[in-house]
């Protein structure tokens, strides 16, 4: 086994905001316990999707999300980057010379409600009809169109922080907004859990492609931060994300594709995969799920759901969306 040089330190690419900043911490936090004394530097950057305000997909998609950072790992300014699994596109191959080592054991993938500081509402039921639902995924609006579509769901971005801010009236969100849907992971990695009234279960909302997962990326080279890095791995989340990353990549969405995807193990340790595609309104939708997969081959079971979803007329449902 090769081990990581006791003199070297660790420098760590994330974006800046407080999430990415806290998920980083943790990283370095667990690797420092692999690795006594490890000297751990984090390198942050403001990435142009986190600069821009607007519809990601005027910019290129969320894939932008990470691809700065990805570009300053192939350079060799970091040497390890940290990665919410949801912003990795699934559709193109990871950038040259780059490989995923390890991922760490998955949150909690359920999506939340808030509701403005103050509010007596407690459900997505006790909105009265018109009333204003913010998102900032496509995949979380066609699905509430799905349960109200008496309700108007807006587009809002931003650090978790500043879009609670908005939902409290503290800043400007363009209109008043009358709830909000996050994911609960980052709630309660921010400590911000309290806000959540409705968590809804994954039979409500299904979650997105990689929700919870947090994956380090380093150099396909670097054997010596692969093999630390590799310690930190959780082969169950691993084997699940593979599942549900073939499905995604095999579907050939867009950014403006509301997908959805969770796969889990079983009791009898075999692998469940559903997967839904969605008009961008919600009123359309074609699902699978199929319960038979085997830990040893995800992505068979990742290609015969994305297989089935395309049978059912998941290309069209896809290319109808402008992007």
């Amino acid at each position: 086994m090769i081990t990581f040089p006791a003199g070297r330190s660790l420098r760590i690419g994330t974006r800046s905001s407080p999430m990415a900043l806290t998920q980083a911490h943790t990283v370095a936090d667990l690797l420092r316990k692999e690795q006594p004394n490890l000297q751990v530097e984090l390198v942050d950057v403001t990435t142009e999707a986190d600069r821009w305000q607007g519809d990601l997909s005027q910019l290129g998609g969320k894939g932008l999300f990470v691809k700065q950072i990805d570009v300053m790992l192939q350079r060799g300014e970091v040497d390890l980057a940290v990665h919410c699994m949801k912003d990795v596109p699934g559709d193109t191959p990871l950038p040259e010379g780059l490989v995923f080592a390890a991922h760490l054991p998955r949150d909690d993938v359920r999506d939340v409600l808030l509701f403005p500081e103050g509010s007596t509402l407690r459900t997505l039921a006790d909105l009265p009809p018109g009333a204003t639902v913010a998102t900032s995924a496509v995949r979380r609006k066609a699905q509430v169109r799905r349960m109200r579509p008496d309700l108007d769901v807006v587009r809002v971005r931003g650090a978790v922080g500043s879009r609670i801010d908005k939902l409290d009236g503290k800043k400007d969100a363009g209109a008043r907004l009358d709830a909000m849907i996050l994911a609960t992971s980052g709630l309660v990695r921010l400590e911000m859990s309290h806000r959540g009234r409705q968590i809804f279960t994954v039979d409500e909302m299904l979650p997105a492609v990689g929700a919870g997962v947090l994956g380090l990326e380093c150099r396909h080279d670097d054997e010596p931060v692969i093999g630390l890095l590799s310690r930190l791995n959780h082969q169950r989340t691993m084997t699940e994300l593979t599942a549900e990353r073939v499905m995604l990549h095999d579907l050939r969405g867009h950014c403006n594709s509301p997908i959805a995807g969770h796969c889990v193990t079983e009791p009898d340790g075999r692998l469940g995969l559903r997967g839904m595609v969605f008009s961008a309104d919600g009123t359309t939708l074609v699902q699978a799920h199929l319960r038979d997969g085997s830990t040893d081959d995800p992505a068979a079971l990742g290609a015969r759901v994305a297989a089935e979803l395309l049978r059912q007329g998941a290309r069209e449902i896809i290319e109808a969306i402008p992007h």
